[in-house]
């Protein structure tokens, strides 16, 4: 049976996107890298909470696994205090030195999205994130279907939606979006 989509509401919550997306990346450890992970999972906007992450990065003998995830999470503690350009280097810089690392992939995805309000150059990464396992299905479904719906295609928007409802049921932000949806019966 196809099914005709049609939007209730026309805005889904793309800002949302911002508040329950980022994907920390753990360090072993004691050290200031350790720190950039603890303020980047918290969702730190704050500029005092990138100095742990600089000086890691600086300064300390990091494995290359940890220098990834130091980067990626000092991108986020730049995408929470609004600075997408310096959040999206990092991530660069992440994905250049691991070009499968998931978390990097998912957080660029959602930078894109939020700094451009599109959903075109983001599609792809969600897409890489999700095929490379992220620690985050949910958050990349989610993002994916919210890039959809910006580029104009309900069926995927929906269908990636619905995805991120039944892997993370407690979720509220997917569950209102699926609501703004209308399935009928195409015929």
């Amino acid at each position: 049976m196809q099914m005709m989509l049609k939007l209730a509401a026309s805005a889904l919550a793309v800002t949302v996107m911002a508040g329950a997306a980022n994907s920390a990346v753990l360090v072993s450890g004691n050290s200031s890298a350790e720190s950039c992970y603890t303020a980047a999972a918290r969702q730190s906007d704050s500029r005092g909470d990138l100095r742990p992450c600089d000086f890691a990065l600086q300064e300390e003998a990091l494995t290359h696994r940890d220098r990834i995830a130091t980067y990626v999470n000092r991108g986020i503690i730049q995408f929470h205090r609004g600075q997408y350009n310096l959040a999206l280097t990092d991530f660069d810089r992440a994905l250049r030195m691991d070009p499968e690392q998931p978390e990097a992939m998912l957080n660029k995805a959602i930078t894109l999205m939020r700094r451009d309000e599109r959903g075109e150059e983001a599609l792809p990464y969600f897409t890489r994130a999700l095929d490379l396992g992220t620690e985050q299905p949910a958050v990349a479904h989610y993002g994916r279907g919210l890039a959809h719906h910006l580029n104009g295609d309900l069926t995927a928007a929906y269908n990636d939606i619905l995805t991120a409802t039944e892997l993370a049921p407690e979720w509220d932000a997917p569950r209102n979006d699926l609501s703004n949806f209308i399935v009928e019966p195409n015929g």
